[in-house]
């Protein structure tokens, strides 16, 4: 019998991330080590006890039912977290878990959306702030980032035409992939622009808590007039290193997480019981971890940043979230053929920038995933490679 598959089922090519990790296990198959840096999957890990909270969770019988709903004590803990990180007061109508912010982007455009309504999300960006607005049927309208303008959004440059129509813009800062913050000011001209013509913010914070430098992130929803326009996604996934058990939450307006909720009560039955017990061990918990962690992934940043520019790569550094973010080196015209040689001939494998938009083309993303001493090896083995290829 022969299928066929639908538009949105048509729009998605083999993705960048499967690509490379078939090329992972080609290099791997045939013997040969390979030194990932590709993906974002923290390889710190969960603290004690968390891990305990979830292993007596999981000898409870009850804690296999569906949960339904939010745990009063989850809620208390996410307030307690807010008001204590970030000086935000939270009721809990303006609180619901989701599983992973994935699935949150992937479904928020149809709290505000009719099919062809216009999305804007930054070029570059994370896939699914533009992939999630496209499967609810949304019209997805590119606002570019410009490094000259520190990848910060450049809203007078959108046509008011596009602006009036438009029903949701997506911003993130610390930015994937970019990694650059964002500071008070860059964020209340976004709250203006999105009250004056009548658009959602959501926001994604993924990364408040890995920044460097002595930066020190903040919510969204700590500003003057944000609770009125947007919502702000939180995971605990980078900060507290539990990605497999995808725990995020969406916070902010009241009516607008009233409405998500009533949506994604048609296809799902709340976070599991023991999702939930993890989050509030780990929000609840000792928080020192989170800060050294932080601290650790600066090391890091610092010794595949200073090690490629002592080599004659010039890449300046990251002001936050867990990669590096650089143009490709000269003598490549290619990011993708880039990040394939490197594999090739360093066994080190990162991403190519394309993967994020038009605007991240001839640039790659290097994931802080890997002790700071090997990610200076790895760093030296790229310096000695492009070397080679100068003489």
């Amino acid at each position: 019998m022969e299928f066929v598959f639908s538009e949105r089922a048509e729009h998605f090519g083999l993705n960048i991330f499967a690509e490379l990790l078939e090329k992972k296990d080609e290099r791997i198959k045939a013997g040969k080590p390979v030194y990932d840096m590709f993906v974002g999957t923290p390889d710190f890990k969960p603290a004690p006890h968390v891990m305990k909270a979830v292993s007596e969770a999981a000898l409870d019988p009850d804690n296999y039912k569906y949960a339904i709903r939010d745990s009063a004590e989850l809620i208390q803990a996410v307030q307690a977290w807010y008001a204590r990180r970030y000086n935000v007061t939270l009721r809990p109508d303006e609180i619901m878990s989701l599983n992973g912010t994935q699935e949150g982007f992937a479904h928020i455009a149809w709290t505000v959306c009719e099919p062809g309504d216009i999305v804007l999300t930054p070029n570059p960006g994370y896939p699914i702030f533009s992939d999630g607005p496209y499967l609810c049927g949304a019209k997805v309208v590119n606002y570019d980032l410009d490094p000259e303008n520190h990848y910060a959004p450049l809203l007078e440059k959108i046509p008011e035409d596009t602006a009036r129509k438009a029903k949701m813009i997506v911003v993130s800062y610390p930015l994937n992939p970019t990694c650059t913050c964002a500071d008070r000011e860059s964020y209340e001209n976004i709250i203006r622009f999105a009250r004056k013509y009548n658009i959602l913010v959501v926001h994604d914070n993924a990364y408040s808590e890995i920044e460097y430098d002595g930066r020190r992130g903040f919510s969204f929803l700590s500003l003057p007039g944000a609770m009125d326009v947007g919502v702000e996604f939180n995971s605990l996934s980078k900060t507290y290193n539990l990605t497999g058990l995808r725990i995020s939450f969406v916070l902010g307006n009241p009516a607008v997480i009233a409405k998500f909720r009533v949506i994604r009560s048609q296809f799902d039955y709340g976070m599991c019981l023991l999702q939930q017990k993890a989050a509030v061990a780990a929000l609840t918990g000792p928080q020192a971890e989170v800060r050294r962690q932080e601290m650790a992934y600066q090391e890091r940043r610092d010794a595949l940043c200073s090690t490629l520019t002592a080599g004659g790569w010039k890449v300046t550094g990251s002001e936050g979230t867990m990669f590096v973010w650089a143009p490709i080196p000269k003598g490549f015209k290619d990011d993708r053929e880039f990040c394939f040689a490197m594999l090739r001939e360093t066994g080190v494998l990162c991403t190519p920038g394309s993967a994020f938009g038009s605007l991240g083309k001839n640039h790659v993303r290097f994931a802080l995933v890997l002790p700071a001493e090997k990610t200076k090896w790895c760093a030296s083995q790229i310096t000695s490679w492009l070397a080679s290829r100068k003489k």
